[in-house]
């Protein structure tokens, strides 16, 4: 109950009242207290009914009915993964533009926006017949449209081709339906950009492992070369049509060295500061008090490739400056230069999955010990404090070089409910355990571990027998084990094949959820459970998942939404639903591998609607490929390489089977919460709805 409430209402009584009222003890207030509780809701009702005549601040249940007022036409359920399960029959910033949409109908602004909000990628409309090689009238002079190209101009030649074309082409007589056509009077780009920037705030820059001066550093902290992502501004107004600020994409080393060039504090650069795509930084005196930035003009962009003797300008380079490549993740220090560099910059990747600074809710906020560290500051102490119970919040992104043990204490009483152990990280941060070797994990009698949110490199977790059949669980969620344990220079993985994790008790359940892990060791007796994972051997002849035994089967497993790279072994395959199973068979000396899916107990489980490698031993397959009217659908990924922006995605040259062939008519794979096909329906049912008359209309995936 409101205090403010009930002194409202009681102020409103007369004072001989309240006078009389406090003289013989409060009944009165008491009596106004209970119905100042009544009078507080429904002022809170009132307020609330007049939240919901805007589309802004309306409930969920609210919008389709607004959106039925203006005569919105709802599409299939909004799939965008950030979307509420309940707000589904009216996507709220569609409803909310719909005026805005007619009054600009086929406008080239209004057709952007529209694909922003169908899709909820970023998104850029292109008038082709603007680029067309045309004779002009006098009486109308375009000077924008040269019919050649600009050669002295180096942005404008650096984008022919893209979304931000506007070099002159001559006519083309393809449909843009199919993404082939494009230059021609009636059709209309629609370029989408379907990777995201995954934010690393603050972290120490890595040390190249050859170089003994310091002076060769990388973004990544597995100190391994990937590109550095654009961090995107908002539009603020739907009449505005995207610039390169504007998209999530691979930062350009030659426009990001013309624009840092000129850039000083009063005129900064769109890329490089504070709030921008990348910036470097220097600790504050005081721990406390936020990094001290490093202005635009002790920083030049330059191309730091490998030559021989080292990396290109490593003589060059002036001793004050400090040179990045945004094409390679890397950084050159001037001779000059020393101290503690801190970096700020975005990686690109497809969803929200594995490590990550994204939005999530760690687990474990019930427990009754709540411990936190941070600073790279020694983890096993506070990982023994909470071995009978509670949680370990990891508040940062550093890197903490150790090799800890996990343990959960047993139970000995009868009956008596296990410890709960959390390890996680903190909403917003992506530690990473840099070990020297394998980490021992032990679960006790009905103990249950849980690791959310970390990232592990260098050794695999290892759960070794407890001896006795009590059951114990082990659940990851939004964890990577780096594929190969750790990665070299140039992004591949160290050691093809080598397991991340390695279970040899029989009675444990194993739980992953949302991971990216290496190779898993499951004993044959154990059960494991993944839910939109990838597990990666490293390579597609490598042993993905089998036994700690050699030629054994591993444990009963179960997969939703995931993709598989390797061979798999496994005695049970109780449930494998929208899977990618991605294999080739090619035996090790010594190994005996019938077919690269291979599980013993074919008269148990249930494939459904994957995709699995030719030759494969399964239980029964239902609604799977290839099959007889697909007999030639294979995936076709971006990349398989970790430490790719296009790991695990698949290409649209990927069979329409494939990429459409889930128990949902979404994508078979990992990246099947992305919803994508329904996506680009929704968005050519609406580009239906609003493109003027004659015109075409065609997707084009730049990411």
């Amino acid at each position: 109950m409101s205090t403010l409430s009930v002194e409202r209402l009681y102020a409103l009584l007369p004072a001989i009242q309240r006078l009389r009222d406090i003289e013989q003890g409060g009944p009165l207030r008491a009596l106004i207290g209970v119905l100042a509780h009544e009078f507080e809701a429904i002022e809170e009702n009132v307020e609330q009914l007049y939240d919901d005549q805007f589309i802004e601040t309306c409930q969920d249940w609210v919008a389709p009915y607004l959106g039925d007022l203006i005569g919105y036409r709802p599409l299939h359920a909004d799939t965008r993964p950030e979307a509420a399960a309940a707000a589904l029959a009216a996507p709220r910033a569609e409803v909310a533009n719909t005026i805005a949409y007619r009054r600009r109908k086929g406008t080239a602004a209004m057709l952007e926006q529209l694909a922003r909000d169908v899709t909820g990628w970023p998104a850029r409309a292109v008038e082709f017949f603007e680029q067309l090689a045309t004779t002009q009238s006098m009486n109308h002079v375009r000077l924008h449209a040269n019919a050649t190209a600009d050669l002295r101009s180096t942005p404008r030649l650096l984008q022919i081709d893209g979304a931000f074309n506007s070099a002159a082409h001559t006519a083309e007589m393809r449909r843009p339906e199919a993404g082939s056509g494009r230059y021609n009077i009636p059709n209309i780009g629609i370029f989408l950009w379907r990777l995201q920037p995954f934010a690393l705030t603050d972290v120490p820059l890595t040390p190249d492992v050859s170089d003994p001066g310091g002076r060769k550093l990388r973004f990544n902290p597995l100190g391994a070369d990937a590109p550095l992502f654009r961090l995107p501004r908002t539009e603020e107004r739907i009449t505005h049509l995207a610039e390169p600020v504007n998209v999530p994409e691979p930062l350009n080393l030659r426009l990001m060295a013309r624009a840092v060039r000129v850039a000083t504090d009063a005129t900064p650069d769109d890329d490089y500061g504070p709030g921008e795509s990348v910036l470097l930084s220097r600790p504050a005196a005081n721990p406390a008090d936020p990094p001290l930035p490093i202005g635009v003009q002790h920083i030049c962009i330059c191309d730091l490739r490998d030559v021989a003797g080292g990396w290109a300008h490593e003589a060059t380079l002036d001793a004050q400056k400090i040179a990045i490549d945004p094409r390679l993740g890397r950084v050159l220090l001037g001779s000059g230069v020393g101290g503690l560099i801190l970096g700020t910059s975005q990686r690109g990747f497809s969803m929200a999955i594995g490590g990550g600074e994204y939005e999530r809710s760690p687990a474990g906020a019930e427990a009754a010990v709540q411990l936190t560290v941070g600073g790279s500051a020694p983890l096993q102490a506070h990982l023994d404090a909470i071995r009978s119970g509670g949680r370990l919040l990891i508040q940062d992104s550093l890197t903490y070089a150790q090799t800890p043990a996990f343990t959960v204490d047993g139970v000995t009483a009868a009956g008596a409910p296990g410890f709960e152990v959390v390890v996680a990280a903190a909403n917003a941060a992506r530690p990473l355990i840099a070990a020297s070797g394998p980490m021992l994990v032990a679960i006790g009698a009905r103990g249950r571990l849980v690791l959310d949110g970390l990232v592990i490199a260098g050794g695999a977790l290892q759960l070794a027998a407890s001896g006795d059949e009590e059951p114990r669980e082990l659940v990851l969620r939004h964890c990577t084990l780096v594929p190969g344990l750790t990665l070299n220079t140039s992004g591949d993985a160290v050691a093809p094949g080598a397991p991340s994790l390695e279970v040899a008790d029989a009675s444990v359940t194993v739980r992953l959820e949302q991971c990216i892990v290496g190779a898993l060791r499951i004993v044959g007796d154990a059960r494991i459970e993944l839910v939109d994972c990838i597990v990666d051997a490293g390579a597609l002849d490598a042993v993905a998942y089998a036994s700690t035994a050699p030629d054994l089967p591993g444990g009963d497993l179960s997969l939703t939404n995931c993709t598989v790279i390797g061979k798999l072994h496994a005695r049970r395959l109780m449930l494998a639903s929208n899977t990618l199973f991605v294999a080739r068979l090619g035996a090790a000396p010594g190994e005996t591998w019938p077919a690269p899916l291979w599980v013993e107990r074919k008269q148990e489980g249930c494939v459904r609607f994957c995709w699995v490698p030719p030759g494969a031993i399964t239980p029964p397959c239902f609604h799977c490929l290839p099959d007889a009217a697909h007999p030639d659908a294979l995936p076709h990924f971006t990349s398989l390489r970790y430490a790719d922006p296009g790991y695990a995605q698949l290409r649209s040259a990927t069979a329409k089977s494939i990429r459409e062939g889930a128990d949902d008519e979404g994508e078979i794979g990992v990246m099947h919460a992305l919803h994508q096909p329904q996506r680009e329906a929704n968005l050519r049912i609406r580009l239906d709805e609003y493109l003027r008359f004659g015109l075409h209309a065609g997707l084009f995936y730049v990411t």
